[in-house]
């Protein structure tokens, strides 16, 4: 029996792979879409950074003024497409110590799976709870996007900790150049764990096309201006 089960539970781990090594094939093969995507990125994250500016210089003065002991942009090692690291940034919304108080709230999580998220988490400042609650913190964002990094619309890149408790099944999110925002983002956010994101991030890399990152992206500013869950 204890056989039979080992090998059931390979041959899982097989045809797992195997999908994700078909899938891969799929998404290589769309050059045109790829060439688009990558395109609008350059456009759109340069424009951004451009318009946006101003309140970038607003946000920093406030972010300082609010907490002068650490800095104005937070940046974190992430993995990327096909486990390539990089370093995200967003405006810092927590306190200078965030990453060294974790450890000591993780027994708080309100997300199952391999990921971290607490409504009340203490770490965060009052300018942080703002700019979090509009996801304004995570316009620095567009750096990664404008250097290749990321893309506007994809998975969320995940922390090297929480890929430690990965799946071959989850495996499948990183197939793809993680975005700034998805299908996760616009469909509840912190009301959906962990293994319905991955169901959601791989919907949208079975249906990703230039019409539905458009509508993706509209749907985003749509929660910019009337916030979800975001926390």
């Amino acid at each position: 029996m204890e056989i039979q089960k080992q090998n059931t539970s390979r041959a899982s781990i097989e045809n797992t792979r195997q999908v994700m090594l078909f899938n891969q094939v799929v998404l290589d093969q769309r050059y045109i879409y790829r060439g688009l995507k990558r395109l609008f990125d350059i456009v759109a994250s340069l424009a951004g950074l451009i318009l946006l500016s101003p309140l970038f210089l607003v946000l920093a003065i406030w972010i300082k003024i609010d907490d002068p002991a650490g800095g104005v942009f937070y940046s974190q090692t992430r993995l990327g497409l096909k486990q390539k690291k990089f370093k995200m940034y967003k405006f810092r919304s927590m306190c200078s110590d965030a990453d060294q108080k974790l450890k000591d709230l993780l027994k708080y999580n309100e997300v199952e799976g391999a990921m971290f998220k607490m409504k009340e988490d203490p770490r965060i400042t009052s300018v942080g709870r703002f700019i979090r609650k509009y996801s304004i913190d995570e316009l620095p964002q567009l750096w990664n996007v404008l250097v290749g990094d990321m893309t506007l619309i994809g998975p969320r890149p995940p922390l090297e900790r929480e890929i430690k408790e990965y799946t071959d099944y989850d495996w499948q999110r990183l197939m793809v150049k993680p975005g700034c925002t998805g299908l996760w983002q616009v469909s509840g956010r912190n009301s959906i764990g962990f293994h319905e994101m991955v169901e959601l991030d791989l919907k949208y890399i079975r249906k990703s096309s230039v019409i539905y990152d458009l509508g993706i992206l509209f749907r985003t500013v749509k929660i910019m201006i009337m916030p979800n869950d975001a926390y």
